[in-house]
């Protein structure tokens, strides 16, 4: 390699020569002055941090402190998050106690047997064949979603459950199944009988609860009063709708305590026993019409005693 140099001071340009093992030689000096300097500058760091500089300490920490920083509003950000998660959670728990225990009475299960405020027993040996696993951020706030979407859930097929109760119970409430006089049945039963007046066969619709004049009658089933009146045949008569095409009657008493067009509950008194229309002594003619067609009184009673001996029986 050759170099020409040139200045105003030269009288004419003089030139180097350079071999290639002189390119070499400047190539390797230039590498070692270099590596010398770099490590004098990790000397010199080393030495400026063990000596515990204020500017240092200013200098070196920045990084770090700063990843910190932002390591910390991280967590606090997560902790806010998964801390109004949690009050939710708690508010659907709360809602779904409150829900159970509604359905619990509903369904009549005792408290005792299933208490919707206390933990369900769980255990079982630890096995230990498979190692640990620590849960992670992700992961907890993936379990924490999956198990308030599953509290959701179970609070609307609660709810379905509750409205589906409800509804039985209602109609149970609308179903003539308690006896409306508190006396012994042992007049007139439903079908066919000697007619007591023409002595001939005639279809009793209904049957016949024999009592003391004044013994208060009740509504078998909660409903509207559609007839409170005298009946040439039934005498003094109450008539009672329970929706679903159902209608009780109630003759022969002494005295009306109901009116046209009143709603009367289950068990409400509304008429007292006599013996008015053609009827040959004190007693309660009781009838069941199921859409217009007279029905065996004695069918609802005897499904009303049933429940009620259960009732009985769960109580204990």
């Amino acid at each position: 390699m050759q170099i020409i140099l040139m200045h105003s001071r030269f009288t004419q340009a003089k030139s180097v020569t350079l071999s290639s093992r002189h390119v070499i030689l400047a190539l390797f000096a230039f590498l070692l002055v270099t590596t010398f300097c770099a490590a004098l500058m990790a000397a010199l760091t080393l030495k400026l941090a063990s000596a515990d500089l204020p500017v240092l300490r200013d200098l070196v920490p920045v990084a770090a402190t700063s990843d910190a920083g932002n390591k910390d509003k991280f967590m606090k950000e997560n902790l806010a998050a998964m801390a109004a998660k949690l009050g939710e959670m708690q508010a659907q728990l709360i809602r779904l106690d409150a829900l159970g225990e509604r359905v619990q009475g509903l369904a009549g299960v005792k408290p005792e047997e299933f208490n919707f405020k206390e933990l369900p027993g769980r255990g079982g040996p630890e096995v230990s064949t498979q190692p640990a696993q620590e849960l992670n951020l992700a992961e907890f706030q993936a379990a924490l979603a999956a198990m308030s979407v599953d509290i959701e859930h179970r609070s609307d097929y609660m709810n379905v459950v509750e409205t589906k109760l409800m509804g039985f119970k209602v109609q149970s409430k609308l179903l003539p199944t308690i006896q409306p006089v508190n006396v012994a049945y042992n007049a007139s039963g439903f079908g066919w009988r000697l007619d007591p007046f023409s002595g001939r066969s005639a279809y009793h619709e209904g049957i016949d609860f024999s009592g003391p004049s004044g013994t208060p009658i009740v509504a078998a089933a909660g409903g509207v009063v559609v007839a409170a009146e005298y009946h040439p045949q039934f005498g003094n008569m109450v008539e009672i709708d329970h929706g679903g095409e159902i209608m009780t009657r109630y003759a022969h008493s002494s005295k009306i305590h109901v009116k046209l067009g009143d709603i009367v509950k289950r068990g409400q008194h509304i008429a007292d026993i006599g013996s008015t229309g053609r009827s040959t002594g004190a007693h309660l003619h009781f009838e069941v019409h199921v859409k217009g067609v007279p029905q065996n009184p004695h069918k609802f009673l005897s499904a009303g005693a049933n429940q009620a001996n259960l009732a009985t029986l769960n109580q204990k």
